[in-house]
């Protein structure tokens, strides 16, 4: 989708879309990832063993896929700054 957006789609930050888009994924998934910590609770009060299971899993994967997230923004950010900074890229 960012390919229909104009330079300028996160506002004025200066902030180019691809490490916003790193940012917001790896925000997204963090709230996932507590939001099932909540289901998972919910689960547990019921004594729904399944659930438990199934929400734990849901938790790894949104903690594992947010910490991908997190090394690749790592990697953009070293390899934008090697470029002359995030803002003039």
């Amino acid at each position: 989708m960012s390919a229909n957006r104009s330079d300028n789609s996160q506002g004025d930050t200066g902030t180019r879309d691809i490490t916003y888009d790193l940012l917001s994924t790896a925000y997204h998934l963090l709230q996932g990832a507590e939001t099932a910590s909540l289901y998972i609770a919910d689960a547990r009060q019921e004594g729904n063993e399944e659930l438990v299971r199934f929400f734990t899993e849901t938790k790894d994967e949104y903690q594992r896929r947010a910490d991908e997230a997190k090394q690749l923004l790592a990697r953009h950010l070293g390899n934008t700054q090697g470029r002359g900074g995030a803002a003039g890229a």
